[in-house]
C-alpha cells in the first residue's frame, strides 16, 4: 500500500502545484475571459488533490497537504518571467504550458504503476483532464501568438 500511497502522494502535490501555479497565473492575466479559463482549470486541479487525498486517507496513508520544491520554483519562475516579459498573456500562458507539460509526464509515470483497477481508472480520468487543459492552454497560446 505504501507504494501505491507514494504514487498518489506525487500526484496529490502535482495537483496543488497546478492549482497553486494556475491561480498565479490568473492574477497576472489582463484578459477576463482567460483569467476566467485559469480559474477554472485551478478549481480542477484542487479538485484532483481532494479526490487523490480521499484515496490515500481511504488506504490508511497521510495525504500531502503541499506542492513540490520544483512546482514552487516553477511558480516563482513565472511570476519572474511574467514581470520581465511585462506580464503578458502570452507569457503566462507559455508558463502554463510548461507546468502541464510536468503533470502531463508525471501521469504518465504514475499510470505505468502496478495500480488497483479502481485508482488506475481515478488516474487515468485525471490524465484524460491534464491532457484537455494542457491542449486548450497550447491552442490558446498559438493562438495568441498568430495574432501579437
Amino acid at each position: 500500500m505504501t507504494k501505491i500511497t507514494s504514487v498518489l502522494n506525487e500526484l496529490i502535490e502535482i495537483s496543488n502545484d497546478g492549482d497553486k501555479g494556475f491561480r498565479q497565473a490568473a492574477e497576472d492575466a489582463k484578459n477576463p475571459e482567460l483569467k476566467a479559463l485559469l480559474l477554472r482549470r485551478a478549481s480542477d486541479c484542487a479538485s484532483g488533490a481532494a479526490q487523490l487525498r480521499q484515496q490515500v486517507t481511504a488506504l490508511g496513508g497521510k495525504p500531502e497537504e503541499g506542492g513540490t520544491a520544483g512546482g514552487a520554483v516553477h511558480r516563482g519562475w513565472v511570476s519572474l518571467k511574467a514581470a520581465v516579459a511585462g506580464r503578458t498573456d502570452l507569457a503566462i500562458l507559455e508558463e502554463c504550458e510548461r507546468g502541464e507539460d510536468v503533470a502531463k509526464a508525471r501521469y504518465q509515470d504514475a499510470l505505468k504503476q502496478d495500480l488497483p483497477a479502481d485508482i488506475l481508472a481515478l488516474v487515468q480520468t485525471q490524465y484524460e483532464g491534464v491532457v484537455r487543459n494542457h491542449d486548450q492552454i497550447r491552442d490558446l497560446r498559438d493562438r495568441m501568438r498568430a495574432t501579437s
